[in-house]
C-alpha cells in the first residue's frame, strides 16, 4: 500500500529581497516560507521541472549578494523549533531556520549558552554556519566549530545525517556550506553552562596594542580592539566570565543622541568635505571612547551589539602573526594618500585555527580585520580606493575573505587560499550535480 503525499506549496510573486544593509537585493520569481521537509521537496521538484535555481535565505544580514536570486527563494523562518536539549552532553538540536536571538533565550531557560556568538543575533542557525560567522577570542573558533552534527537535504531530496563519525567529508564541508551543498534542516550545537560576562573597554594607542598583542590575548578570553583610522587612537575591549551581578554604564543620550544621530549627520556633511573624516574619527574617540567603561550581563547580551548604521564592510582573516605588519601598512597607506578616507572603527578580532575546509581560519590561528564605510542617510561614500588598498594588503599577507561580506575574489584566488578547496568542489558537484543551489555570487566562487 503506497500513500502518496501531495503537499500543495504556494510561492509568493512580487517579493523584493534586500539584505539588512540595503546594499544588495533581488526579485525572486517565487518566494517560499515552507513549514515542512515535504514542502521543501515539492519546491525542489517544481524548480527542477521549470529549470529554476533555488536559494535559501536566513536573516538576510550578509553584506554581500550571497543570498540573492531571481529564481526561487526559500526563507526558512517557519522551520525554527528547538528539537532537543541534551543536558548531559550540553548539546542542543535546532531546526536550521531558528534565529539565534530566540535560541539564546531558550538555552538560558535550560541553564546553557553558546560559548561564542557574533555581533548580531537576528540571524539563523543554518545561515551563521553557512557563512563562517565569527566573534573573537584566541581560544575560540568561528561559530561553525561549535557544530557537532547537522542534517542536510540534498538536491535529489535525500536527507543526510552528518557528524564527525557519519558522512565525515560532507560534515567538514557542510559546517561552512555557503548555501551550495543542500538545505540545512537541523543543526546540533555544543553548548556550555550559562555564564555572565564582564566587559571592560579602555583607551590605548595602536603602538601599545600591537607591541603587546600577546599579553592582551592572554589577559582576556574575548579580546578585540577598535582602531580609529587617521589617528593612533584605539579602544581595547576585554570580555571575561564573571560572577558579578549585572550592571551597565551605558546611557541613551551618549549612545543614541551622540553615537548615532550626531555621527550620521557629521558623516553626511563629510561626503561634501572628505577631509572632515579625520576630525570626526578623533572627535568621536574623545567623546565616547576616552574613558573606561564597564558592563556586566548574561553572555549573549554582551556578545551582541547593535549595528545601527547601514554600511559597507570588508572583513578578511590573516595569519595572526601578520597582525602588526598588516595594520601598520594600512595606517601608512592612509597617511600617504590624503584623499583616501576611512570611517571608524577598524575592528580587529581573533580566532583559533580549525579543520573546516572553507574556514578562513583553516589550519591557522587568525586575526580578522574588519573595515567599514557607513552610508549616512543611505548615501554611498566613495570607497573604492580604500577597498582595493585594503584587499591588496590582505592578499599580500595570505588573507582569506569572510564569506558573507563583499569581496572581489574568484575561483583562482580561492584555489590558492584554501588547500581543501578541490575537496569541497568535488563534494559540491556530487551533492548538486546540476547546480540548483548556485547563484551569481557562487558562480564567481566555483567557476
Amino acid at each position: 500500500l503506497y500513500l502518496l503525499v501531495f503537499v500543495q506549496v504556494h510561492g509568493q510573486g512580487g517579493v523584493k529581497f534586500q539584505n539588512w544593509a540595503k546594499t544588495y537585493g533581488s526579485s525572486p520569481e517565487l518566494y517560499f516560507q515552507p513549514i515542512s521537509v515535504e514542502e521543501i521537496r515539492e519546491i525542489l521538484d517544481m524548480a527542477r521541472q521549470r529549470g529554476k535555481r533555488v536559494k535559501v535565505v536566513g536573516g538576510g544580514h550578509s553584506p554581500s549578494d550571497i543570498a540573492c536570486t531571481d529564481d526561487f527563494m526559500i526563507q526558512m523562518g517557519k522551520m525554527n523549533r528547538v528539537l532537543k536539549v541534551d543536558k548531559e552532553k550540553q548539546q542542543v538540536t535546532v531546526e536550521g531556520g531558528i534565529f539565534l536571538s530566540d535560541l539564546n533565550v531558550e538555552l538560558s531557560k535550560h541553564g546553557l549558552a553558546l560559548a561564542n556568538l557574533g555581533a548580531v543575533s537576528e540571524v539563523t542557525a543554518a545561515g551563521v554556519i553557512g557563512t563562517g560567522t565569527h566573534n573573537t577570542g584566541i581560544s575560540h573558533g568561528i561559530l561553525p566549530t561549535q557544530v557537532v552534527a547537522l542534517t542536510l537535504l540534498t538536491a535529489s531530496g535525500e536527507i543526510l545525517e552528518c557528524s564527525k563519525s557519519i558522512n565525515v567529508d560532507i560534515f567538514q564541508a557542510a559546517r561552512l556550506h555557503l548555501g551550495c551543498l543542500g538545505i540545512v534542516l537541523t543543526v546540533t550545537f555544543q553548548c556550555v553552562p550559562q555564564f555572565h560576562l564582564h566587559e571592560v573597554a579602555f583607551p590605548s594607542t595602536l603602538t601599545e596594542v600591537l607591541n603587546h598583542l600577546d599579553d592582551h590575548l592572554k589577559r582576556s578570553q574575548y579580546f578585540r580592539f577598535l582602531w580609529f583610522p587617521h589617528s593612533e587612537n584605539v579602544s581595547v575591549i576585554y570580555q571575561d566570565s564573571t560572577n558579578k551581578p549585572p550592571s551597565s554604564s551605558a546611557s541613551w543620550l551618549w549612545d543614541y543622541a551622540v553615537g548615532y544621530y550626531l555621527l550620521e549627520f557629521l558623516l553626511w556633511i563629510s561626503t561634501f568635505v572628505p577631509s572632515l573624516v579625520c576630525w570626526i574619527n578623533r572627535f568621536f574617540f574623545w567623546l565616547l571612547f576616552r574613558s573606561r567603561v564597564e558592563n556586566v550581563a548574561v553572555s549573549y547580551k554582551i556578545f551582541n551589539y547593535e549595528c545601527r548604521f547601514k554600511q559597507h564592510v570588508q572583513d578578511w582573516a590573516i595569519p595572526i602573526e601578520k597582525t602588526k605588519e598588516a595594520l601598520l601598512e594600512l595606517k601608512a597607506a592612509l597617511e600617504n594618500n590624503p584623499k583616501m578616507v576611512a570611517h571608524y572603527p577598524v575592528e580587529v578580532r581573533f580566532a583559533r585555527g580549525d579543520e573546516i575546509w572553507l574556514s578562513p581560519c583553516f589550519q591557522r590561528d587568525s586575526c580578522y580585520m574588519n573595515i567599514i564605510m557607513y552610508r549616512p542617510y543611505g548615501k554611498n561614500v566613495p570607497r573604492l580606493n580604500y577597498w582595493l588598498t585594503y584587499e591588496g594588503i590582505m592578499k599580500k599577507h595570505g588573507g582569506r575573505p569572510h564569506w558573507a561580506k563583499a569581496h572581489s575574489c574568484t575561483r583562482k584566488d580561492f584555489e590558492k587560499m584554501y588547500p581543501a578547496f578541490p575537496k569541497f568542489c568535488s563534494v559540491r558537484e556530487k551533492l548538486d550535480p546540476t547546480g540548483i543551489f548556485l547563484n551569481t555570487y557562487l558562480e564567481k566562487v566555483f567557476y
